[in-house]
């Protein structure tokens, strides 16, 4: 990815608090929808609508796709390299 793409995506996520928060919760670590909801203080139905766009913009990963409840997300490291410049 060139520098242009990373920096059009880091204004992506720094145009909206929700997936700033997103991100910054997972961190390095994976974590549910519903856990995710807790740490940040949304709706999980807000959250996986958030989880939703950044994973079409692999900036996070679903790491068990098929799974209906208990879904694991975790930063790409697109992902975390956006983390690193907010």
């Amino acid at each position: 990815m060139d520098e242009n793409e990373l920096f059009k995506m880091i204004g992506y996520i720094m145009a909206s608090e929700y997936r700033q928060n997103i991100i910054r919760c997972l961190g390095n670590s994976m974590k549910t929808p519903s856990k995710i909801a807790k740490e940040v203080g949304l709706r999980t139905n807000h959250v996986s609508n958030v989880l939703k766009s950044l994973k079409d913009n692999k900036i996070v990963v679903c790491l068990n796709e098929d799974a209906r409840k208990g879904r694991l997300y975790k930063n790409t490291e697109l992902g975390l390299k956006i983390l690193e410049n907010i």
